[in-house]
């Protein structure tokens, strides 16, 4: 049985595997350029959620349980990490082969910029950057980017990497190469999967560019920051709560989703707080909560969606929104096709700096689930979206 069906069956046993017993489960246990034990736990990795990504990083990074293809692990595990942060990845070799691209992995991002990844488990011995540069110097004479648009992303398993950044900073390449521990790396990619903003998510990407910096742990360090702010935000409460009760912040979205994966018979993987798609990006999910409200003795479930989220939903054709109420106990999840002319009846606020979003009200009436929309429009029937 391969891995994404041992995964899809029974995700509990493999989570208790160390990555290299994982790795013996795919294919014929050997992760060998193009063989498909290798493609096979790459689409694994596809699939399985952040957290599992970082703990098996640090097992390949373990010295004291050092195992033969940690370096090949880590390399794809870090190609993985690239495509949840938003690149467009293209996976390198894990051995050099003459008069063929040497990096291991090519991220393009959404404004076609490309970083060639070099991954090192240490920086123990001295790297050759002039033959990491001369990856990137091919395909600029091949034509196939300009030295304008791209630029060496050095990924390191250690935090102590001094020695390395002056060598950087020393070299001719030090405006063309970055370095970034695995560690920060691994919390840029959390931050990404915590905030729902564009605009924060495509700083994120971008702050893997060439800046005055050479090692970019201490900008990472405060983007972490900020987003841990912006998590604990104390979001507006709806004009309709009319006790108006403090804010209590209510997380269960994780429950949610999977049982929307368990009812949809595919698995899921998280892109930013509240958007999901599955791991061939063939349909996507949008996953808003709301604690229960008081609305003059009614119940009532509130939830803002957004403009970027229906552009997300946009660009799948098998979409869905979905709304947990209360707790993942109660789950109305529908289509988008369906959900989407309904925006254009629904109150919206705007904001100072011209942003919008509409009001989602979900009434609550002895068990029978209510959308409310702007006066004028008929209430319509939700249960019929129940899971």
């Amino acid at each position: 049985m391969s891995l994404t069906k041992l995964w899809a069956s029974a995700p509990e046993d493999l989570e208790t595997k160390h990555i290299k017993q994982v790795i013996a489960f795919a294919g014929n246990g050997r992760l060998i350029d193009q063989n498909p034990a290798s493609m096979e736990f790459r689409n694994y990795l596809s699939l399985i959620p952040a957290s599992l990504l970082t703990r098996y990083a640090n097992e390949c990074l373990n010295l004291k349980d050092k195992f033969e293809e940690s370096g090949f692990a880590l390399q794809d595990i870090i190609n993985e990490v690239g495509k949840r942060l938003g690149f467009e990845v293209q996976n390198g070799r894990y051995r050099g082969v003459q008069n063929q691209p040497g990096d291991d992995g090519l991220w393009l991002s959404k404004d076609k910029y490309r970083l060639l990844i070099e991954v090192k488990t240490t920086d123990v011995y001295r790297i050759d950057l002039n033959n990491i540069a001369s990856y990137r110097l091919r395909r600029i004479n091949d034509k196939e980017f300009s030295a304008e648009q791209s630029s060496v992303l050095i990924v390191v398993g250690r935090n102590d990497t001094g020695d390395l950044e002056a060598q950087i900073r020393g070299s001719k390449h030090a405006w063309d190469v970055r370095l970034i521990s695995v560690e920060a790396l691994l919390r840029l990619m959390k931050i990404k999967e915590d905030v729902e903003d564009p605009n924060i998510i495509r700083k994120v990407a971008n702050i893997l560019t060439p800046r005055e910096y050479t090692k970019l742990d201490s900008i990472i360090d405060l983007v972490f920051s900020t987003a841990e702010d912006i998590s604990d935000e104390v979001f507006e409460e709806p004009e309709h709560d009319s006790k108006k009760q403090k804010f209590i912040p209510v997380s269960f979205h994780d429950a949610c989703v999977i049982r929307i994966s368990r009812f949809l018979k595919k698995k899921i993987v998280k892109q930013t707080r509240s958007t999901y798609t599955t791991a061939d990006g063939a349909a996507g999910l949008v996953c808003a909560i709301s604690r229960l409200h008081d609305s003059y003795g009614k119940n009532l479930y509130w939830y803002a969606f957004h403009p970027h989220q229906r552009e997300f939903l946009l660009k799948t054709k098998d979409s869905y929104v979905a709304f947990g109420c209360g707790s993942e106990k109660k789950i109305i999840l529908i289509p988008f096709k369906v959900f989407s002319p309904w925006l254009d009846k629904m109150n919206t606020t705007k904001k100072a700096d011209k942003t919008y979003y509409w009001h989602v009200f979900i009434f609550e009436n002895e068990n029978k689930l209510e959308l409310h929309l702007k006066k004028g429009n008929d209430y319509i029937d939700l249960n019929k979206f129940l899971i």
